[in-house]
């Protein structure tokens, strides 16, 4: 099996508690699904950089500050993920597909009706634990 990918993954959360949502194009791996907004980290770059950057790209957020939330490491039949997820409240910009991808805000409450990625499953779990207390 290949090498695992590391992701940085950004669970951002706006004012109002809504989570960024980000639809992954349908031609990459786990295509028309739901995800967190984040991305591939490069070699010898740092999660919190990767994280910044992938947000910069893909969604137009600016990042001040993250916080880890937690790790989450999966085995697909075809890819090895380890996910490394971490909170955002403290952004800037207004959040659009800048890789043509659609992009929503949504209630914490909504994300089980959302199709996500199998390694994302026990983000949502968390979130869900988290906003219910």
């Amino acid at each position: 099996m290949s090498q695992r990918v590391h992701v940085a993954v950004g669970v951002i959360i706006n004012d109002r508690g809504q989570v960024l949502l980000a639809k992954r194009p349908a031609h990459l791996h786990q295509g028309g699904k739901w995800e967190f907004p984040g991305g591939k980290v490069e070699a010898l770059e740092q999660v919190t950089d990767a994280l910044v950057r992938e947000l910069a790209e893909e969604v137009n957020l600016t990042v001040h500050a993250s916080t880890p939330f937690m790790l989450q490491s999966f085995d697909y039949s075809d890819k090895q993920v380890l996910l490394d997820i971490h909170l955002i409240s403290d952004f800037s910009g207004d959040a659009i597909g800048l890789e043509g991808q659609e992009v929503r805000w949504v209630n914490q409450a909504e994300l089980p009706s959302f199709d996500f990625p199998a390694a994302n499953q026990a983000i949502v779990e968390k979130l869900l634990e988290l906003s219910s207390h």
